[in-house]
């Protein structure tokens, strides 16, 4: 067990990608090492883009906690390319998806936004 002063959230299992664990320190609290600021870059930089970013937020928004890419794929862009991003979403360990029947379903992880949330809000009310 961490005797980090922040939790320790659960790795989250990305498929056709390397795990990503989703924690770190608030950023005033201690420098990040190399490690930890490179898997929390990914993760942003996921979100960097405005249709990432838009798909993320239904995603998360959405009744029940997670989406079916029928229901999210109307952002401005052509089916290939939302799958595309939905993929990268994926591999930065931001999503993770289920297929039932024809359709796939995508979720956002609780310890994902709880980890995003720790990183930033700390750092502003400090």
């Amino acid at each position: 067990m961490s005797t980090a002063p922040y939790p320790l959230l659960p790795l989250i299992q990305a498929e056709e990608a390397e795990a990503v664990e989703p924690c770190c320190p608030p950023l005033n609290e201690r420098p990040l090492t190399a490690e930890e600021a490179e898997r929390t870059a990914k993760m942003f930089k996921a979100l960097g883009d405005p249709v990432r970013l838009r798909l993320f937020s239904a995603v998360a928004s959405h009744e029940g906690g997670e989406a079916c890419v029928c229901d999210i794929s109307d952002v401005g862009v052509s089916q290939p390319t939302v799958s595309h991003h939905l993929k990268k979403l994926k591999e930065a360990g931001l999503l993770s998806s289920e297929r039932r029947g024809t359709w796939v379903y995508y979720r956002v992880e609780p310890a994902v936004l709880a980890a995003m949330s720790l990183v930033l809000t700390r750092a502003a009310t400090a």
